[in-house]
């Protein structure tokens, strides 16, 4: 082949390739003083939801590629040694949880539970637990947690943006007792608690929640909330906004709004507030200990971008204080360089966080 066409058909090939994804430290990313942000784990497609199983190492769902896989630190370098398959052929894998050294695991449609190894880092003999959730639809994932009554507490989103469902289940937080059995509806009306976890101290379940779109810019507020047990959180037919109720004229049959819980953080409207965990640790400083930290997705239904970021929320005696800007960066000058999604409080003491958009999980420390 002449040389002129090779080197033009390189040179195509060339614009055709993905640009190498920005180290950590070429990113602007901001942090308090002392705190440091570097990439813990990447190549991991689409990752989202983590936990830390019994040995310390972490876990991550894949959906994409219906997966679960560990990323062990054997060496304690900061850096993740490995990414080793615990788990595959699973119908979109996200929410993960341990309880007495099992691996649970929820995919869309149901809930399973593993005989777990952490020293091989292998999830084997898959029973059944929830057998029939409401699949897919316009909120597919499915996130779980055993809360401190030992039972098994399951998200499940709507499968619509505002309409009125057939299956109570949606749009709800449903409790299980651990073997599967004993389904509740714990809380209803809420569109899409993506991330929920419990207070270390009082043992009250947290939610962050997606509201509902194409209603401009600035409403719904999007919220992180205490989730009370019975409460009915509006969806389809309110939402709340300045501490008051407000009726959505789309939902069939609105004519005002009935008994409400309302939340505790009203956030900007298409934050898309996903992961949240509360800091167990002890590698921050004293003052962090008990924090509540929430991953900002960020908006796609905004004419001007907000959220992709990482927010804390200071807790006293179980009562949440002003809210400020933990980690920023992945919106910067106009661009977004990543979507942050999930946050696990790893057995060294460090945040970690999964970014979707960038296939990496990155680690949080703090070095003063």
């Amino acid at each position: 082949m002449h040389p002129v066409l090779l080197a033009l058909i390189a040179f195509l090939a060339g614009l055709c390739l993905p640009a190498p994804p920005a180290r950590a430290q070429d990113l602007p990313f901001r942090l308090p003083p002392g705190f440091r942000i570097e990439v813990f784990a990447g190549g991991l497609g689409s990752p989202r939801f983590m936990a830390v199983d019994p040995a310390g190492t972490l876990l991550v769902s894949i959906p994409g590629q219906g997966r679960v896989v560990a990323l062990p630190d054997r060496d304690g370098d900061g850096r993740a040694d490995a990414l080793i398959t615990v788990a595959e052929s699973l119908d979109r894998p996200h929410g993960l949880a341990f309880r007495d050294g099992a691996l649970h695991v929820a995919e869309t449609g149901r809930v399973l539970r593993f005989r777990y190894d952490p020293a091989a880092l292998k999830a084997a003999e898959p029973v059944v637990v929830v057998p029939n959730l409401p699949p897919g639809g316009g909120h597919w994932t499915r996130t779980i947690a055993f809360g401190p009554d030992g039972r098994l507490y399951v998200s499940v989103g709507s499968s619509c943006n505002v309409c009125r469902e057939q299956d109570p289940r949606r749009a709800a937080i449903i409790r299980y007792e651990a073997d599967g059995s004993g389904e509740t509806v714990f809380a209803s009306g809420i569109r899409n608690a993506v991330g929920i976890a419990f207070h270390p101290g009082t043992g009250r379940l947290w939610a962050t929640v997606n509201e509902r779109d194409w209603r401009g810019d600035d409403l719904p507020p999007d919220y992180i909330t205490e989730v009370k047990e019975g409460g009915f959180y509006g969806w389809p037919d309110c939402f709340v906004a300045g501490g008051r109720p407000v009726p959505d004229d789309r939902s069939a049959g609105s004519g005002g709004c009935p008994p409400m819980a309302m939340p505790t953080i009203e956030i900007q409207a298409h934050s898309a507030p996903l992961g949240l965990a509360f800091y167990t640790g002890r590698l921050f400083p004293p003052e962090y200990r008990g924090s509540l930290f929430v991953a900002y997705q960020g908006s796609w239904n905004r004419s001007v971008p907000t959220g992709y970021k990482v927010v804390r929320v200071p807790f006293q005696n179980g009562t949440p204080g002003a809210m400020e800007d933990f980690a920023t960066g992945w919106l910067a000058d106009g661009r977004v360089h990543g979507r942050p999604i999930d946050l696990a409080v790893g057995a060294d003491g460090a945040l970690y966080l999964t970014d979707q958009s960038a296939a990496r999980v990155y680690r949080i420390s703090y070095r003063p």
